[in-house]
């Protein structure tokens, strides 16, 4: 009996993650980030990587108490050239903007992220050919820990983090 009723809970669970799935959660305004890599090479990927969290880490103090979308377009503005020489430490070969580009859908820890044309931060390195990373920066989406996090976590924060944002 006690199975049947861990059994059955664990599949009202489940159907309630896949009924409670959100299509367009995150806003049009948002901000994303891309850094994408020179090549798939293992090593080109690893300065990627690096790039990264070294990006990451910068903005993460940046972005602390911003709620608004006119906010952190001024934070990503004003720092660009502290991104251009943190990433300057670690690659000679990199081309930094910041404007609209077309992102296409994605899904990811239960959630699709629609497609279209987002302000973003581009972090091209070399010649620009290899996997990317994307993220989310402003909702600071990718300034959270969502690798420890499984889907119904992430997106519980996700809807919470959301709803404090203008």
């Amino acid at each position: 009996m006690r199975k049947i009723v861990f059994l059955l809970f664990i599949f009202i669970v489940i159907i309630l993650v896949i009924c409670s799935k959100e299509k367009y959660l995150i806003p049009d305004n948002a901000i994303r980030i891309r850094i994408i890599a020179n090549s798939d090479d293992i090593n080109d990927q690893k300065v990627k990587s690096e790039v990264k969290n070294k990006v990451n880490e910068f903005l993460y103090e940046k972005f602390q108490g911003i709620k608004t979308y006119k906010d952190a377009d001024k934070v990503v503005k004003d720092n660009i050239r502290e991104i251009d020489r943190i990433v300057s430490e670690i690659s000679n070969d990199f081309n930094i903007s910041y404007g609209q580009n077309y992102f296409p859908s994605k899904e990811y820890k239960g959630m699709t992220y629609k497609e279209g044309n987002y302000n973003s931060l581009i972090i091209k390195l070399g010649r620009g050919e290899g996997l990317n990373f994307w993220c989310v920066l402003f909702p600071p989406l990718c300034l959270i820990d969502e690798e420890n996090m499984d889907n119904i976590t992430y997106t519980l924060y996700v809807k919470k983090l959301l709803k404090n944002i203008k």
